[in-house]
């Protein structure tokens, strides 16, 4: 078996693609009797549209965790209709310790089988911990988030992030979500970490594209870009995936 970090590299080469699809499906984006069935029917239209051009997908389990036990049915079907040839990244957002750290790792990467997951350290090394002890799967920490209130908690703690990320990433397979919405602190954090980037708040947020490209060129083959509203809500998501991924070839090319 790969190793997450193999696996990131190649998905990314394969497909000449840093582009990760988040899907996102909130049901406010469609008319108010909007049913389940149409909203998964919605999500499995993204992954066929958009197969060719993405290097990832990052389903938000915060819109399927809202139907319930249906919505985990939902997301192992889009699960399954994604396949073993991209990379999964559960957004979860998981920051417990302990043995629930390790029920939620078992669920995420060996239920749902996600490559990854994302992980708010705020309880420090013990809620990554048991998301990375295994090679094969990867953990991305929050560390400069794009929401506009993130400045008054991570502004004096983002580089305390960084030095315990650097110093348990024993396996090679943590990563860090660094927001594209402050281009400042991405060039910063940049400097200190060679971990791989989760980059969110490109699109409907604002970020930055082409300077997050310029940023991270050293670290092409294992950043991710991640768009989410800005394709899949588009009239045509295909096209919309296939324009974002030639701007950020467009980028890395000058």
């Amino acid at each position: 078996m790969l190793s997450f970090k193999n696996k990131l590299q190649k998905s990314i080469q394969d497909r000449n693609s840093n582009l990760c699809v988040g899907i996102d499906i909130d049901k406010s984006h469609f008319s108010s009797d909007v049913s389940l069935q149409q909203l998964k029917d919605h999500s499995l239209k993204i992954v066929e549209a958009t197969r060719e051009f993405a290097a990832a997908y990052k389903p938000n389990l915060a819109f399927f965790e809202e139907w319930g036990s249906e919505g985990f049915v939902w997301l192992e079907e889009l699960i399954q209709e994604i396949g073993n040839e991209h990379i999964i990244i559960a957004d979860a957002k998981r920051g417990d310790i302990g043995n629930s750290a390790k029920h939620y790792a078992n669920a995420f990467f060996n239920h749902f089988n996600c490559d990854a997951i994302t992980v708010n350290p705020y309880m420090g090394a013990d809620t990554i911990e048991p998301f990375c002890s295994n090679p094969e799967k990867g953990a991305y920490v929050l560390c400069v988030t794009s929401n506009s209130s993130a400045s008054k908690i991570q502004d004096d703690s983002f580089k305390n992030v960084i030095d315990l990320t650097n110093n348990i990433n024993q396996n090679d397979n943590i990563g860090l979500v660094v927001g594209a919405t402050n281009i400042e602190k991405m060039e910063e954090v940049r400097k200190l970490s060679r971990l791989p980037f989760l980059i969110p708040g490109i699109g409907a947020q604002g970020g930055d594209l082409e300077n997050t490209i310029k940023i991270n060129a050293e670290f092409a083959n294992s950043t991710l870009i991640n768009v989410s509203r800005s394709i899949i809500f588009a009239d045509d998501v295909s096209s919309s995936a296939k324009e974002f991924l030639e701007k950020m070839r467009g980028y890395i090319e000058r």
